[in-house]
């Protein structure tokens, strides 16, 4: 499952993942509002999707088949996977801004090196043109 969604878990990545767990909780609503009987309501459902998928289990609504049960079984597997990607993908941002920070220090340091190595080369190259214009001899090497 993480080969197939590692190209969600980028820059811009959880927007998707947050639809995707959103999505997910609207099936597993759906599902138990199909399979099990205590209910209603697919409002009902949804909220025992929720309770379930988050592993929090109020007991306000309980899995009272055998086919819900069984069903309850995914939807745990399906929260924990959830919430780990959008964990990832949260992390993943975090991470990507410190080292674009990181990078752009790093690039403005490289810049203000080179700039001082290219005054210094054009200071050295008027002093070899100065010591070639007053007949010196340039120092070997």
């Amino acid at each position: 499952m993480v080969w197939t969604v590692q190209h969600l878990i980028t820059r811009g990545g959880l927007a998707y993942m947050l639809l995707s767990a959103l999505g997910l909780l609207l099936a597993c609503g759906f599902g138990y509002w199909w399979l099990e009987p205590s209910t209603p309501t697919l409002a009902d459902g949804l909220w025992l999707a929720f309770t379930t998928a988050a592993t929090v289990g109020y007991g306000d609504i309980v899995p009272t088949t055998p086919a819900s049960r069984i069903f309850s079984v995914f939807v745990v597997m399906l929260g924990f996977g959830m919430l780990s990607l959008i964990t990832a993908a949260i992390a993943t941002a975090w991470v990507e801004t410190e080292e674009r920070r990181l990078e752009r220090e790093f690039l403005h340091e490289i810049r203000r090196e080179m700039a001082a190595m290219r005054q210094e080369v054009q200071a050295l190259r008027e002093d070899l043109a100065r010591a070639r214009g007053a007949g010196d001899e340039p120092p070997p090497g």
